[in-house]
């Protein structure tokens, strides 16, 4: 879906500097040019990146909620 018709931002960009490292909306200006023109798609890129970034916290909490429940133990050492 196209985000920023001015710049043809699409949701997918968005998504991809977001995982590039964007977090902020002057993130996604500087890399983006979004919201730079009308502004009008400023409140929808606003959405996407937080909607990616919360699905990102989400994924990394889960990930460590299995590490932690894994239970390490040692290999027997051959005789």
């Amino acid at each position: 879906m196209i985000v920023c018709v001015c710049n043809n931002v699409s949701e997918k960009k968005i998504q991809s500097a977001v995982a590039m490292g964007a977090s902020t909306m002057a993130d996604l200006r500087e890399q983006l040019e979004v919201g730079t023109c009308c502004g009008k798609c400023a409140s929808c890129a606003r959405k996407v990146m937080r909607d990616c970034l919360n699905d990102r916290a989400e994924q990394a909490s889960g990930f460590q909620n299995f590490v932690q429940q894994l239970h390490f133990q040692p290999a027997p050492m051959a005789a």
